[in-house]
């Protein structure tokens, strides 16, 4: 189904004085099971690699975190209609008078997959282990504004963290902690959904090595045996499940594909039964193929072209931005996505509240300014630029053609680089080695303005605590990411992410091409297939039927 045109980045109550989230709903009123599930069954769904071992702090892209989504539930979750935060996950209430110091209840009842019990411990535990930059987890940016975070990282000159738990987290009893804010920040609950905010079992500190091949969570589904690198992994219905929505089937098996293609003729042949995206040379055809097994979703993402800011030839913003200007997005959309992209001008996405359709002044055709930008930076045209980007997952086309813009435009010639898998394109980002500009895309996390700008372009969100792969580094933008995060009041927040981002538009560490209206595909063996705007598939909610 397709999701309204705004969803909304402050819930329930706003910024304007709302600091109280509290129950909408969820299971049981004592808190315990929601019942049994549906009428069974199993059913497969394509995923890529995942690049990290499944653990919630260390898990910062789709294909992993989709898994876990099926493992876990957070402390709020999100509806998939309006992708508002809602109390149907393990959180009763969030409360705080002052926006800074956080009370979060939990309500009783939810267990984990071991059958221990979902306590404060088990989410003041999971965060430290996080945080601490020992640990290298991807996820640990999403603590930087708890107090304490920065004496759990380690001293650029070497050496171990002053702590090991942050001051900011407590432990008030087994159904209640306290989170104490380096700052205040309004819209702190509606972050608690995504799954670096999830709890983790005692088990897993004994043995987080096998934890990540065989996760221990607390969700509708269950991992019984472990993930098996390019093959995948089958998850049973989970009957103890706290939750009010336990799982329909009986099994889910998520399969690994190395190319996207692949897995659509399987998907053509009945062999497989979800694809959460249709490659796209499938566009033009998929509404005849599927009828009312296409779905369409708009996507709460952005995909945009990176550039190495380390690298000497792309440390100039005004090549960054002439780059920019020698792309047209149009004509990619149309040619090569049948227009179901839209071209991007605004590094926010518009499903979120602080979006402007025309931010971006240099997201548009402009080759004779490219030129000129160009030529006063001295950049050498002699030499062709690398084009990264993953491969086996349908990108091949449409960096192509902006390679031969970046021909026709620039005068510029270029190279392909798509020969590795997403789960080792991943890590060489990490390790600053891209050697040109570089396929980037973000599905938010949170329904924030500040999730499209602060996990991607702030200093704290470097590699390895974070995804800002392009290594940009501007204590003015981080001064006014802070500055919205604290804010009052919803128009000074969004005026802060609006600042923010116009540095960015400056600087252009990045450049915006395309939100998505995502098409996925189901078989004829399944029925309810919902996906929302975080490109997640309800897997609980998924009935099977052939």
């Amino acid at each position: 189904m397709r999701l309204s045109k705004r969803s909304a980045a402050l819930i329930a109550t706003g910024l304007a004085g709302a600091m109280l989230l509290s129950a909408c709903g969820g299971g049981d009123d004592d808190g315990g099971s929601g019942g049994s599930g549906g009428d069974g069954g199993t059913f497969s769904m394509y995923i890529g690699e995942p690049e990290n071992p499944l653990v919630p702090g260390n898990t910062n892209e789709t294909e992993g975190g989709q898994v876990l989504y099926s493992l876990f539930t957070g402390l709020v979750q999100y509806d998939p209609e309006t992708s508002e935060a809602t109390f149907t996950g393990v959180a009763e209430s969030v409360e705080s008078p002052d926006q800074t110091t956080w009370t979060v209840t939990l309500r009783d009842g939810w267990t984990f997959h071991d059958g221990t019990p979902v306590n404060a411990q088990s989410f003041v535990d999971a965060w430290n282990y996080t945080a601490y930059s020992p640990n290298a987890q991807g996820n640990s940016y999403f603590f930087a504004n708890i107090a304490g975070y920065d004496d759990l990282q380690a001293p650029e000159a070497g050496g171990q963290p002053a702590a090991t738990e942050m001051s900011g987290l407590r432990v008030v009893d087994d159904l209640t902690f306290e989170v104490t804010l380096s700052s205040p920040y309004a819209q702190w609950p509606t972050t608690l959904g995504y799954s670096a905010f999830y709890p983790l079992p005692e088990a897993f500190f004994d043995d987080p090595e096998g934890f990540g091949e065989q996760p221990i969570g607390n969700g509708p589904f269950r991992a019984d045996e472990p993930f098996v690198p390019g093959q995948g992994i089958t998850l049973t219905r989970y009957d103890e499940y706290g939750g009010d929505q336990p799982a329909n089937a009986d099994s889910v098996e998520y399969r690994v594909y190395a190319e996207q293609d692949t897995a659509y003729t399987d998907l053509q042949g009945g062999n497989l039964d979800i694809i959460d995206e249709l490659p796209p040379d499938a566009l033009a055809s998929a509404a005849d193929e599927f009828g009312d097994r296409l779905i369409e979703t708009e996507q709460g993402d952005i995909t945009s072209l990176s550039f190495p800011t380390y690298d000497q030839r792309f440390a100039d913003p005004n090549v960054r931005r002439a780059f920019s200007m020698a792309i047209d997005r149009a004509a990619i959309t149309e040619a090569i996505f049948q227009n179901t992209r839209t071209p991007a001008k605004s590094f926010i996405s518009p499903v979120v509240d602080g979006y402007r359709e025309d931010a971006c002044d240099v997201c548009e055709l402009n080759v004779e300014e490219a030129n000129r930008l160009l030529d006063a930076a001295g950049f050498d045209r002699s030499q062709p630029v690398d084009l990264w980007f993953n491969a086996g997952a349908g990108h091949d086309a449409w960096v192509e053609a902006i390679g031969n813009q970046f021909r026709e435009n620039l005068g510029i010639e270029y190279t392909l680089r798509g020969e590795l898998q997403q789960s080792e394109f991943l890590p060489l980002k990490d390790a600053k080695g891209m050697t040109g500009p570089f396929r980037d895309a973000w599905i938010m996390d949170y329904p924030v303005a500040e999730n499209f700008l602060g996990p991607l372009y702030s200093t704290a969100a470097t590699p390895p605590a974070g995804s800002n792969y392009t290594f940009y580094n501007n204590p003015e933008f981080d001064a006014l990411l802070a500055q919205g995060n604290s804010a009052a009041n919803n128009e000074d927040a969004i005026a802060a992410y609006q600042a923010a981002e116009d540095i960015l538009i400056r600087d252009m560490p990045s450049t915006p091409l395309f939100y998505r209206v995502n098409q996925a595909g189901h078989s004829e063996n399944v029925d309810n297939v919902v996906i929302d705007a975080f490109n997640r598939v309800d897997t609980a909610a998924v009935t099977v039927v052939g």
